[in-house]
């Protein structure tokens, strides 16, 4: 179906294609010990779409996370990826953890980590058939890494492997793409190439897009809706919606003020705050 509204043979009124959402969470609650880090969570998001997912530390972000892949049981509620219960909807993910420096002596090329996300699920040791490689090149073109495909992972920049991990992540043709702190340790032109590929991913809306992150202000012109967790409660909307002194004051329970300068975001007030959030990974793992 090409995406146009038909008309029936009979006159009917036209029916609209349905998109299977990339995600959906129904009233999701999950604790540790006495504490509630988030209850009767609902999240859909579609393809196409960028969710930024911010808060303070032990707040739940890396937890979602896990539970989206299906690696943490949920107190209640359910998760789909694509319309299957997240355990079985793996394979419709593709998932970009937070960066770990790599060893300069690494003897491993950048095509091949890439080339682990293509044939590294098979049994025994991937050997790369010509199809294998011409997918591993159309991966590195299509994340701006063609051009050190051949280079030591090792002697690459942070921002230059985190291309890679991007490719790796891409080489399943997700539905739904997760970022765990993708911008951390990345200098200001890295996290801009960086935030300019998740606007090329975006605007090819095959895949829905998550992005923990502990500062929003590079990926600000390209996040549709921000879900902010705090203090065993959250808010969803779009930047304006959430990302305001009232609704963090309410969050939190005490008050935060939200500054606006040159298209950046400061948030003041928060305990351990830096710039408009602040915190590099969750509390609870």
């Amino acid at each position: 179906m090409d995406g146009r509204e038909r008309r029936g043979s009979r006159g009917r009124a036209p029916v609209k294609p349905v998109t299977t959402a990339a995600l959906r969470i129904r009233g999701a609650a999950l604790s540790f010990g006495d504490r509630h880090l988030w209850r009767s969570l609902d999240l859909d998001v579609a393809p196409g779409e960028l969710v930024a997912v911010l808060g303070p530390n032990g707040s739940g972000k890396t937890s979602l996370l896990r539970a989206i892949l299906g690696l943490q049981a949920l107190d209640s509620g359910t998760i789909e990826v694509a319309g299957v219960p997240a355990r079985r909807g793996r394979a419709s993910v593709g998932y970009v953890p937070q960066q770990r420096s790599i060893a300069p002596d690494t003897p491993l090329r950048a095509r091949d980590l890439v080339g682990f996300g293509v044939s590294g699920t098979r049994f025994g040791l991937p050997v790369p058939s010509a199809r294998d490689r011409a997918r591993v090149d159309e991966l590195l073109e299509r994340v701006g890494a063609l051009d050190y495909g051949s280079m030591p992972v090792g002697r690459l920049s942070g921002g230059e492997q985190q291309r890679l991990r991007v490719a790796q992540a891409l080489a399943g043709d997700p539905r739904l793409l997760l970022f765990d702190e993708p911008l951390l340790s990345l200098d200001l032109q890295h996290q801009r190439e960086l935030a300019d590929l998740l606007a090329i991913e975006r605007a090819r809306g095959e895949a829905g897009i998550v992005v923990v992150t502990h500062d929003v202000n590079p990926l600000l012109g390209i996040v549709d809706r921000v879900l902010y967790l705090a203090g065993g409660r959250f808010r969803a909307g779009t930047p304006d919606e959430v990302l305001r002194s009232d609704v963090l004051t309410e969050l939190y329970g005490t008050p935060v003020d939200v500054l606006r300068s040159r298209g950046r975001l400061v948030v003041v007030g928060v305990p351990d705050a830096g710039d408009a959030h602040h915190e590099h990974a969750d509390g609870e793992h």
